[in-house]
């Protein structure tokens, strides 16, 4: 009798454990959906492998934690646990936490370079993240004269100015704001293509009259369709030995200058001052690039349409930043007048 009642506590314990296990089974496999994606939890170093389930239960990551413990414990898995800031994905499985927790991550700092920003727009956008140390945007901008990151490709550059390609950024906390100054350069380098040297060349370029040439084009086009064209205003008015007159050159000068009021109007005496960037007084392209370009804009300086066109002027009919385009000054007298008009409509209806 007492044979048969051990045989079935034994039976009984074994569909015990057997259930337990399969239950432990599904549930390190169960997908859970939590609350905390797009938020970063950290782990911090030297956190045992209890206090790490803690926290991952507490915050809604795993929903039990026994399974969890007891599979680190048979799989020796609870000394392969790093330290971190994680971004779990969701839903997620309590293993594929453990495999995040095996492989480590780190949370990174990401920075936005903006098409057509200025070295000085850049500053002031790394001086806002604090782990780059800096004291203010001015810190940041000698970090901007180190033109040994390019002086193979512009041997006459001064500083780093149409050389920080716009992008988006994701580098370690602890990295210095001089290594994201090299990400941006190195990002340029791989978006010059090896064979626009000698495209540059064909045109009578140097490659940072290119990149002179795209900036301008980058703050003066809204549509991608357009800057080729626009490109081509600036060739054909450069052969004709016409000034360029392109304010966002004007307001560089005045950048320069320490003159700039920065509220997005061209004043006179930002007009009348003395530069060779100012494009309006002198002919010629400014002596280099007055912000960054992007792709786009780099592939119409060297991908320029043919056209005769030597003059454009916004539609006012849009407000995407369409331009018409005209290749005699009557016509485009015509188009400017119409843009005024349009202008003074549009202020008085406003009031």
């Amino acid at each position: 009798m007492m044979k048969r009642i051990l045989v079935v506590i034994a039976f009984l314990i074994l569909i015990a454990v057997a259930g337990t296990t399969i239950w432990a089974y599904r549930d390190l496999h169960k997908p859970i959906r939590h609350a905390k994606r797009g938020q970063y939890i950290e782990i911090p170093r030297g956190s045992s492998p209890a206090a790490v389930i803690n926290k991952l239960h507490d915050e809604g990551i795993i929903q039990h934690k026994w399974p969890l413990a007891v599979y680190l414990k048979l799989s020796s898995g609870g000394a392969q646990l790093k330290a971190g800031e994680y971004d779990f994905t969701s839903p997620i499985t309590p293993l594929g936490v453990f495999a995040r927790l095996r492989e480590g991550e780190q949370r990174l700092l990401r920075l936005t370079i903006v098409e057509g920003w200025t070295r000085w727009d850049i500053a002031s956008a790394m001086a806002k993240i604090p782990e780059l140390h800096l004291k203010d945007a001015t810190s940041a901008l000698p970090l901007m004269d180190n033109v040994s990151l390019i002086s193979d490709l512009d041997p006459t550059a001064t500083n780093l100015e149409g050389y920080l390609f716009p992008d988006t950024y994701e580098f370690p906390r602890d990295a210095k704001a001089s290594d994201v100054i090299g990400y941006m350069v190195k990002r340029f380098r791989k978006e010059w293509k090896p064979d626009w040297t000698a495209r540059a060349a064909a045109l009578g370029l140097s490659p940072r009259e290119v990149v002179t040439v795209a900036a301008l084009i980058e703050t003066e086009a809204k549509l991608s369709a357009e800057r080729p064209v626009i490109a081509s205003v600036i060739y054909n008015r450069l052969k004709k030995e016409m000034a360029l007159a392109i304010d966002s050159s004007v307001i560089y000068a005045s950048k320069l200058a320490g003159k700039w009021r920065n509220d997005g109007k061209v004043y006179k005496s930002d007009v009348d001052r003395r530069s060779p960037y100012n494009t309006r007084l002198n002919s010629g392209l400014p002596p280099g690039p007055i912000a960054s370009p992007g792709k786009s804009s780099l592939e119409a300086a060297i991908n320029p349409a043919a056209t005769d066109y030597l003059y454009y002027v916004r539609e006012p009919s849009h407000n995407d930043g369409m331009h018409n385009f005209y290749n005699n000054e009557t016509d485009f007298g015509n188009g400017v007048r119409a843009l005024r008009l349009w202008e003074q409509q549009r202020d008085a209806a406003a009031k």
